[in-house]
């Protein structure tokens, strides 16, 4: 077959283009409507992250001010504005701290709770849920602990975890449950990185003294009543 005359080429160029341009330019439209989309959401995105950090900023400068409804307004507002950013969950575990230095512990549980129903990271929520299981500790709410830290997917958090559940037991008196645990935490590889090892030792050996001085005092208390009964029996006499 012979080649096309350059009229004929032209003339078929300008068939195709009669039927498909329109096709064509939308195309181009909508390539160049999504590329300007995507930009503008990566800027927008990149503003937001940047606001969000100069509010954060100020949050903690209010802080270290002592500058409590101040510093309220400011998590407030990051939680507005910024609601899907990191730095929302990072006001709320700021905020606990300044709480519990202000011994509003139920303020900070509060702040702590409001980051694990949040949208942010696993992470986050694990050391939210930590710091909770702390204050429970110091309210003396073992139960509220147990609650809390079982049946959690615990990562690298679980010796910190473990700890945690094991004070929660020694406060119930369940004294082998908390043994239990803190030998678990001192076996555990990661728990070097996460707790004081020293510290879980000590308690866990701690826990061994109230049941030998509990049965020194029963001896003690027998033999005490022991004494009491002869003596009555020798007066008796």
């Amino acid at each position: 077959m012979e080649d096309l005359s350059e009229k004929e080429q032209l003339d078929q160029m300008r068939f195709w283009w009669s039927k498909y341009g329109s096709y064509v330019l939308a195309g181009i439209v909508m390539g160049a409507s999504l590329l300007f989309g995507i930009n503008y959401y990566q800027n927008e995105t990149l503003q937001s992250q940047l606001d969000a950090s100069t509010s954060y900023e100020k949050l903690i400068k209010q802080v270290s001010d002592n500058k409590l409804e101040e510093a309220q307004l400011t998590t407030i507002e990051i939680e507005t504005l910024h609601e899907s950013t990191i730095y929302v969950a990072q006001a709320h575990l700021t905020m606990a701290r300044f709480y519990m230095d202000q011994n509003r512990d139920e303020d900070a549980a509060n702040s702590l709770r409001s980051i694990i129903k949040g949208n942010t990271n696993e992470q986050i929520k694990d050391i939210a849920r930590i710091r909770l299981a702390r204050i429970y500790l110091h309210q003396e709410k073992p139960e509220e602990v147990i609650s809390l830290l079982s049946n959690h997917d615990r990562n690298s958090f679980s010796a910190v975890y473990d700890e945690a559940l094991g004070d929660a037991y020694t406060m119930q008196g369940k004294i082998s449950d908390a043994k239990n645990l803190y030998l678990k935490v001192l076996m555990n590889p990661l728990s070097q990185d996460t707790v004081d090892s020293d510290f879980v030792r000590w308690k866990e050996l701690d826990l061994s003294y109230p049941d030998s001085r509990a049965e020194e005092t029963n001896k003690t208390t027998t033999e005490i009543k022991d004494n009491d009964n002869n003596a009555e029996f020798e007066d008796s006499k």
